[in-house]
């Protein structure tokens, strides 16, 4: 059990077999390799810091008297358990990012939003044929990663050269003493997976959440898998409010002003254009969790796959060359730790802005952790890996099950807002 004290938690060490195990039983490893071949133990100790953060998260349930259970390395695979998802390589689980060479090195690539293949056209100089993804293939390997890296970033594409320990060691922030959020209001914001996974587990340990959308930009994860949707959204309310209009605008700030707690996901100047002022906000006393891929001052996007690689969080296969680590782990990771922050007392009391960026978060748990030396082997039906003394199961991916149903969009728009006393013209 990690010790705490005020504003600061010291993890213990974990050996490499340790980290191994780890893996095995957290079924991201079981998603890792080629389809195949056998399950390949990634680089890092990220599902051990899975297992390290959600101990807090148990404590800190326990602090407002409720007995929570939370599996990290469960969550970390869990949305492939739902999908169908399995282990493909170097092209990610859910298919829509790829590790492809460079002119020096290797690059993680998305292509997941609707415009992706028409600014990846851009990008290359060719028109979008049934020939682009050879295309995009020659001209990446006819560049460096720097070159693709430069044009992606003045794109708005997600793609991130890939970067194994190399660099400062990343400055990610730590949990405090664990506190309780029960009867705390969070207001969130987040779509997709990491913010949205925050706000569930404050909500498991007794928070009430509320889900604010745009009318016209509901959450898109709603259009994915239902059932894991329903899971990280059963038991909030749903409030839809357009600051386009002076309503909408007025009632979001109020209830904002409302809140103990914010967890965001977009880039700073999106919540200026909605009169939103994170600093202001924890002036007055507000915990603000901001989520984005690259940083606050960095003017990137990124997705879980291309993040999570472009930090170095990969395995590597028999011809040394890299594959995927689960599936787009770096939103699981930094969601558990946007949680484990939100729920650790500020140091001297008051407001805080956490401020958590993927990338940092998952290259903090490979920075100086070389590549893994154990390996799987057949065992029946499944895999086991010997970590030097033990030989542990590989877990196949196993997913918890939603409780209720998720609300729809604007549901409990009214009623949040009467409950709140907010009155819109």
């Amino acid at each position: 059990m990690p010790f705490y004290h005020p504003g600061m938690i010291t993890w213990p060490s974990v050996t490499p077999s340790e980290r191994a195990a780890a893996w095995a039983r957290s079924g991201a490893m079981w998603l890792t390799g080629h389809r195949t071949g056998p399950p390949l133990v990634p680089v890092g100790e990220a599902a051990s810091q899975a297992a390290r953060l959600t101990a807090h998260v148990e404590r800190a349930g326990a602090e407002g008297g409720l007995c929570l259970r939370v599996d990290g390395g469960r969550i970390l695979a869990e949305r492939a358990a739902l999908t169908g998802g399995t282990r493909q390589g170097r092209v990610s689980v859910g298919g829509s990012c790829r590790l492809l060479p460079t002119a020096d090195g290797w690059a993680a690539v998305s292509c997941a939003r609707p415009d992706d293949p028409e600014l990846w056209s851009a990008l290359i100089g060719h028109a979008l044929d049934e020939r682009f993804p050879q295309r995009l293939a020659a001209w990446l390997a006819e560049h460096t990663m720097a070159e693709m890296e430069e044009r992606a970033t003045l794109l708005g594409l997600a793609a991130g050269a890939v970067r194994e320990g190399d660099g400062a060691v990343p400055s990610v922030p730590r949990p405090g003493r664990p506190r309780s959020v029960r009867g705390m209001l969070v207001v969130d914001f987040s779509a997709l997976w990491a913010g949205p996974l925050c706000a569930h587990l404050l909500g498991l340990a007794g928070a009430d959440v509320v889900k604010v959308e745009v009318p016209s930009r509901p959450d898109g994860a709603r259009f994915g898998n239902r059932t894991f949707y329903d899971l990280l959204h059963a038991g909030h309310r749903a409030v839809a409010l357009d600051p386009a209009e002076r309503a909408g605008r007025e009632a979001l700030h109020a209830l904002v002003r409302a809140a103990d707690v914010v967890v965001e996901a977009s880039r700073p100047r999106a919540l200026a254009r909605f009169g939103l002022d994170a600093r202001a906000e924890v002036e007055r006393g507000c915990t603000w969790v901001s989520i984005t891929a690259h940083g606050r001052s960095a003017d990137r996007v990124g997705f879980g796959d291309d993040v999570a690689a472009s930090a170095g969080l990969l395995a590597r296969d028999e011809q040394g060359e890299p594959v995927f680590c689960g599936d787009a782990v770096a939103d699981p990771l930094t969601g558990l730790t946007a949680a484990a922050l939100a729920m650790s007392e500020p140091e001297g009391g008051g407001g805080v802005l956490w401020e958590v960026a993927m990338a940092d978060v998952v290259a903090a748990t490979v920075h100086g952790h070389p590549s893994s030396t154990a390996h799987a082997v057949r065992s029946g039906d499944g895999w086991t890996v010997d970590t030097g003394g033990e030989s542990v199961p590989v877990k196949r991916p196993a997913p918890r099950m939603p409780t209720d149903a998720a609300a729809a969009p604007g549901e409990d728009t009214g009623a949040v807002l009467r409950r709140l006393g907010i009155i819109v013209p």
